[in-house]
């Protein structure tokens, strides 16, 4: 994966997610939890992207 598709995908992420906090009326408990879901899943797919965890694929939830 090139650097440009990276920095290309964190815009866009955090566009969209600049557009929900402004322009989608919910509570602010709401938000906060879904800006941390949002930083933590960029978080482990950046570090997957840069190699530093292994591969996602072996991450199960539920059965």
């Amino acid at each position: 994966m090139s650097l440009i598709t990276i920095v290309i995908v964190l815009v866009v992420v955090g566009v969209i997610l600049w557009l929900i906090n402004n322009y989608i009326p919910m509570q602010a408990t709401i938000k906060k939890i879904l800006n941390a879901v949002v930083v933590i899943a960029v978080i482990l797919w950046l570090l997957n992207a840069f190699g530093v965890i292994g591969s996602l694929d072996t991450i199960r939830i539920g059965n």
